[in-house]
């Protein structure tokens, strides 16, 4: 519950940061999600009970859930369109590359008193910087100019671009876009989906939100020492420090999105980003597959070694109860019956004890193994396979984070409407998160009851869905004006042919010369 609450306050606040960015302004959401995250680190980090972790953890959640809709929007109506999408991804890249920080910040709080009191206040200082930093930014022009602050607007627009004529150009475009808008007033969803051209918007932003999780992407960072665990690797210092890995690659990849995102396009980079996460999966599935059907056997000899109350209770009733039974008692079988673990000895690979999952056995197996040589097993069994699934979770990252770890925050900032880029963008960021909650919280529950190897053949099958989505329903967006954006939607000229950039398409300015666009 209390790991939850932050996600499911995650929802809750970007579905409130819709309306208020729309109402209150994109800087003020940032001040107001700064403000709610210290407070809830504040809280925390005070908490005298797990009733005040869970709400400074819901604060916390608020918080994360206006930022992650507020900030990408933000960027995106303050940038010019050439670079876009990488100021975008640097967004992306400083939150990858912050979880890897924190990790690292978090082991040196390990040896410090009061450990997790540190862990949980110090995350209090980032929202600290961020609100004294945000004071001296300016607010979105597209949001003052929507407001009728002309004036203001232009003036930002004005240290945005050094060319006069680009100015003006944004301008016009700015004028063309609140003035096709003015036939009504309503800005709600329900109002939003009597647009033809903010449906195809919705569809394309919130099913890609949906997809980025439903691929799988935050049980491999919230579980990552539990698959290492189940990859075959029995210690906890083990599992801890090879999530670092991922982690680091995580960030890797979000460097690569914006080196590429602006030269490739957003579709290319998700397809060739899916691609690769469906070969992963697959090569995952395969290898949990035969690690799990290769388990070493649980042997009647290394098991009466121990105490006879330390065996498991299952193994003892197969063995009372027929010889051929145990034949087929091996590690995977021993850890899916209640509460029983695997003691491996010097050679993993060799037949092991069953024994109840207690400290005691734990203890037992490292003394019984002489200083330590024995491992003991919880979650996942010896296997000879262990490193290339540690292999298939690198490449798993590698190719999920340029492309679908960043593209989606993209798409969903410059594809809708000025008018209702607020609720829309709040909209697909609240599925998000729906769908991040949905999916670690099934994660576990789904390997006890199936397996990792079935688990990771399900994200699989979820990544060819997304591919075939991203192919039907997601226009290219490089390189476009935000306000071209909805023209092109009006007009669905999708192409199958990710491979091919958009044909190009002359833009005028006002001084009667053409920029070329994509």
């Amino acid at each position: 519950m209390i790991v939850s609450m932050a996600v499911a306050g995650a929802i809750v606040g970007a579905a409130a940061g819709g309306w208020a960015n729309d109402r209150f302004g994109r800087r003020a959401s940032l001040l107001a999600a700064d403000v709610l995250f210290f407070a809830g680190a504040a809280v925390m980090a005070s908490a005298t009970g797990p009733a005040q972790l869970v709400a400074g953890r819901v604060l916390v959640g608020l918080g994360v859930g206006v930022a992650s809709m507020t900030a990408p929007l933000y960027i995106s109506e303050a940038s010019p369109a050439r670079i876009r999408g990488a100021l975008v991804s640097t967004n992306g890249f400083l939150i990858t590359g912050g979880q890897f920080l924190s990790y690292l910040i978090n082991l040196a709080f390990t040896r410090a008193p009061g450990t997790w009191r540190w862990m949980l206040g110090v995350a209090g200082v980032p929202a600290v910087v961020q609100f004294a930093l945000m004071l001296f930014l300016p607010e979105s022009p597209r949001w003052l100019y929507r407001k009728g602050r002309e004036g203001e607007a232009e003036a930002i627009l004005r240290r945005i671009y050094t060319a006069e004529e680009e100015v003006a150009r944004e301008m016009a475009e700015l004028k063309e876009s609140i003035s096709s808008e003015s036939e009504t007033k309503a800005t709600g969803l329900a109002a939003a989906m009597g647009n033809a051209a903010v449906r195809r918007a919705l569809v394309a932003g919130v099913g890609l939100q949906v997809f980025q999780q439903l691929v799988g992407i935050n049980t491999v960072m919230y579980y990552s020492p539990t698959i290492v665990q189940l990859a075959g690797f029995a210690s906890n210092q083990t599992a801890l420090a090879l999530s670092l890995v991922t982690s680091g690659l995580n960030a890797l990849g979000s460097v690569v999105s914006i080196f590429f995102i602006d030269r490739t396009g957003r579709r290319k980079l998700l397809v060739i980003s899916l691609a690769g996460v469906v070969a992963t999966l697959a090569l995952l599935s395969a290898v949990f597959h035969q690690a799990t059907s290769h388990s070493p056997l649980v042997g009647a000899a290394q098991t009466a070694r121990f105490d006879a109350s330390l065996t498991c209770p299952a193994y003892r009733s197969s063995l009372s109860s027929s010889s051929s039974s145990q034949a087929i008692w091996d590690c995977t079988r021993c850890l899916k019956a209640a509460d029983c673990g695997f003691c491996a000895g010097q050679q993993k690979l060799f037949p092991g004890a069953c024994l109840v999952a207690n400290s005691t056995s734990k203890d037992a197996c490292a003394i019984h193994g002489g200083g330590g040589s024995s491992s003991w097993y919880t979650r996942g069994c010896p296997s000879r396979y262990g490193w290339l699934a540690m292999a298939g979770l690198a490449l798993y990252i590698a190719f999920f984070s340029p492309g679908m770890g960043t593209v989606p925050w993209i798409v969903n900032s410059e594809i809708y409407p000025l008018r209702y880029r607020g609720v829309c963008g709040g909209a697909a960021a609240t599925a998000n998160w729906a769908a991040n909650l949905a999916v670690a919280q099934s994660f576990l529950s789904l390997t006890e009851a199936v397996g990792p190897a079935w688990t990771f053949l399900v994200f699989g099958a979820m990544s060819v869905l997304a591919l075939g989505f991203v192919l039907l329903c997601v226009p290219e967006t490089k390189g476009l004006p935000i306000e071209e954006v909805e023209k092109m939607l009006l007009k669905r000229r999708f192409s199958l042919r990710f491979w091919k950039a958009p044909a190009a398409a002359a833009q005028e300015r006002p001084d009667g010369g053409k920029e070329e666009g994509v």
